[in-house]
């Protein structure tokens, strides 16, 4: 990763074009192709959602900044495969900076920029070789609050990603995606409506699968819940359960609940730094710096 991270992201993808070298491998791997992708791309089969080995995600001194404000500060941590991180941390600790970094997204912010490495199977994602657009295909992100696109029905929204890299898209694509985001049975006889007429829990799921229907190798969540009634914020923590059984899960939650609940480790954050990561029933009970108790039993943040 370079000292200053500017480069602009493609606006349109090609799809028959081939990943620069080096590639992302897990992108590499499995890079397109429904039944009706472009001419020359490698099939892909589908991959089993239950027990795949995804890959950790390493981060080494990344730092980020807005203009002049260093908001991220030689933050070295690993995300380790197949489990739930939290990051948890009072507002403007830097959290949603990192989400941001690791799929490339905060460089699109003008002004920002960021050093370090952000490393997935062994490759950087900040390598000049390596497309931006399947970084982000290979590390899939859900916001705070739901964004389907509302001129799309329910069945397109699932469909949009999947449509940069294949001309047609399967319906047994879009189904799989839905199943995974727990939402199919509740939409499967109303595909055809728009995705902006379901419920705010529901428009969430629905941002879930558009983003599980590209089959990503990491998901980021950036307080996915934080606007749900608890009825909705409980499916979205039983998702989560559910999906890091194929996919490595990042979770920014100001919910100091929720993070005791989903994740397997919790990262906290303060000013920037990290402060302390470790095993989420240690940091809550037994955490090693001071800082982080206060933080967790509610004196500051």
């Amino acid at each position: 990763m370079s000292d200053d991270v500017t480069n602009p992201a493609p606006t349109a993808l090609d799809p028959a074009r081939p990943l620069p070298a080096p590639p992302l491998p897990a992108v590499a791997d499995r890079q397109a192709a429904a039944p009706g992708a472009a001419p020359g791309a490698p099939a892909a089969e589908p991959r089993d959602a239950v027990g795949r080995t995804a890959p950790a995600i390493r981060l080494e001194r990344l730092n980020a900044w807005y203009g002049a404000m260093h908001s991220v500060r030689d933050l070295s941590l690993t995300f380790a495969a197949n489990e739930a991180t939290a990051l948890i941390g009072p507002s403007g600790s830097g959290k949603s900076t990192v989400v941001r970094c690791i799929n490339r997204m905060h460089e699109e912010i003008p002004g920002a920029r960021a050093s370090g490495s952000v490393t997935l199977e062994g490759a950087d994602v900040y390598d000049p070789g390596v497309d931006v657009v399947a970084v982000r295909r290979s590390i899939g992100m859900v916001f705070q609050k739901p964004n389907p696109f509302p001129t799309m029905s329910i069945f397109d929204n699932v469909a949009a990603g999947l449509k940069l890299t294949a001309r047609k898209v399967e319906h047994d694509q879009v189904e799989r995606a839905l199943r995974g985001a727990g939402l199919w049975d509740e939409v499967k006889d109303r595909l055809a409506q728009p995705g902006i007429g379901l419920s705010g829990g529901q428009q969430q799921r629905l941002c879930i699968a558009r983003a599980l229907a590209v089959e990503p190798d990491v998901l980021l969540m950036d307080e996915p819940a934080s606007a749900l009634d608890p009825i909705s914020t409980l499916k979205i923590e039983q998702l989560v359960e559910e999906l890091k059984r194929s996919i490595t899960i990042v979770i920014v939650t100001h919910n100091m609940q929720q993070a005791a609940r989903v994740a397997d480790s919790t990262a906290f954050m303060l000013d920037g730094e990290l402060v302390e990561h470790g095993p989420t029933a240690k940091v809550f009970t037994n955490p090693d710096d001071s800082r982080t108790e206060e933080y967790v039993t509610g004196k500051f943040g």
